[in-house]
């Protein structure tokens, strides 16, 4: 798969968990994807301070991710 694709593939999934992020004063953001295996995130607004926001990225956003792209074995919050 080409790295495009790729990013549209992450994009999708991340807009589909967008609105469960934004109802609790949050966001998130696309970074980069390394090696085609690795994306990179930044969560933003309330995210950021939010003790859960590390299930929230195991549990929710990772799991999405994966749904739409399989090869990607992990996803990495970068702090603002």
């Amino acid at each position: 798969m080409e790295q495009q694709e790729l990013v549209e593939k992450v994009e999708i999934a991340l807009d589909e968990i967008r609105p469960f992020l934004q109802s609790d004063g949050g966001d998130i953001k696309l970074l980069g994807i390394e090696d085609g295996t690795t994306v990179k995130v930044q969560l933003q607004g309330a995210c950021v301070g939010c003790s859960v926001n590390q299930m929230t990225l195991k549990s929710g956003v990772e799991m999405t991710i994966k749904k739409h792209a399989p090869q990607i074995l992990e996803v990495i919050n970068v702090e603002p």
